[in-house]
């Protein structure tokens, strides 16, 4: 039966590689959008995380989303709260949604304040030295053609100079002086977050009291670091869920339509063979299990070759946006092979019905 569900395969080989072609279509379709907006997330998530703050201080309407909500509150604040007890540091930053060239938040940050939070780690270069300077991660500096200290490049079309190049996992990946910045987006003085340093993780909770009962901000947002990342999942996105919902049944039909049209096909094309097999005795279940066998050939050939192609997306998108994060996890690699695999057999699963049951005399006498 194996070697006969084989040939059966290679006698159309167009159809078969259509087939296979159509469940690894399905397959990347669902792991490169979770793997894109995964990526994002989590390295955003561990960047904000890297800042190195304990407790972070927005207003009352301000997102959760970094570099969304403007920059709304003064950022002569810090100076107030780094006068609180238990605060050693209090760092404005005004972070700035910024899709010219790429995806991506700019972070306009009070050097001083914001290295006290936790230094920078210098790999060439300094802090800067005119407002027109720009500090830069490793991995930016190796996007394009390759950043060095020294360099110029354009943000918000104003021209900056490379100042400094920094491991990353420190917020933005570009980060310039915050009043320069507040400049080029109308935001002279403001700041969209302020950073708060405490002197022991122990009096977090006593310095979110003190600025709840400060007059003009017991509305704010004031949380710690740690649940403010706890936020960056699917679902504190909005859309994110039917987004992938509405993806998966897509790429769902369209294996379960080009799976359903092959072995429908088959099994008109096999009337004769179907009557022969019938006669000599296969049972039901024998007809059943060898459109079912074929499927699971197609819907494995396809699960490979739909594996082996996202990574040739995350690999081109790496050459193309080397800043991309594309984050291709074990859990959600198996549920897209599951989701692929069920695909391809309820599609066959009408054609193996119907091939089952085909009267054996009526088979051999088909034209």
């Amino acid at each position: 039966m194996n070697k006969l569900v084989i040939a059966n395969l290679l006698h159309r080989p167009l159809r078969s590689l259509i087939s296979i072609t159509a469940v690894a279509i399905e397959v990347v379709m669902i792991l490169s959008i979770v793997a894109i907006f995964m990526g994002m997330l989590d390295s955003q998530k561990e960047r904000t995380n890297g800042i190195g703050a304990d407790v972070v201080v927005m207003p009352s309407n301000a997102s959760m989303i970094a570099g969304v909500g403007g920059a709304p509150m003064s950022a002569k604040l810090a100076g107030f709260l780094a006068g609180l007890p238990h605060v050693t540091v209090a760092a404005p930053v005004i972070t700035d949604f910024n899709m010219s060239s790429a995806v991506e938040i700019l972070y306009g940050i009070d050097y001083k304040s914001y290295d006290a939070l936790r230094p920078f780690v210098f790999l060439s270069g300094g802090p800067f030295q005119t407002p027109d300077d720009v500090i830069i991660d490793d991995i930016y500096a190796r996007s394009g053609k390759g950043y060095r200290v020294g360099d110029t490049m354009s943000i918000k079309n104003h021209t900056f100079r490379v100042c400094g190049i920094v491991e990353n996992g420190k917020g933005g990946r570009r980060l310039v002086p915050i009043d320069t910045l507040g400049g080029l987006i109308g935001s002279e003085g403001k700041a969209s977050v302020i950073y708060l340093k405490s002197d022991s993780p122990a009096n977090d909770n006593l310095i979110m009291e003190e600025v709840h009962g400060t007059k003009g901000l017991a509305n704010y947002r004031v949380q710690t670091m740690e649940d403010l990342v706890s936020q960056y999942t699917p679902s504190r996105f909005p859309g994110f869920d039917i987004a992938l919902d509405v993806v998966i049944s897509i790429a769902v039909i369209v294996g379960f339509l080009v799976i359903f049209q092959s072995m429908y096909t088959a099994v008109l094309e096999r009337t004769r063979e179907i009557g022969i097999l019938k006669s000599l005795g296969s049972s039901k279940a024998t007809i059943v299990s060898v459109v079912l066998r074929e499927t699971a050939l197609l819907a494995t050939a396809g699960v490979v070759l739909g594996i082996a192609a996202t990574y040739g997306v995350r690999a081109l998108l790496h050459i193309k946006f080397s800043t991309f994060a594309f984050e291709l996890t074990a859990g959600w690699m198996g549920r897209g092979i599951l989701i692929a695999f069920a695909g391809a057999i309820f599609g066959a699963l009408y054609p193996a019905w119907m091939a089952a049951r085909k009267d054996p005399i009526d088979a051999l006498a088909y034209e």
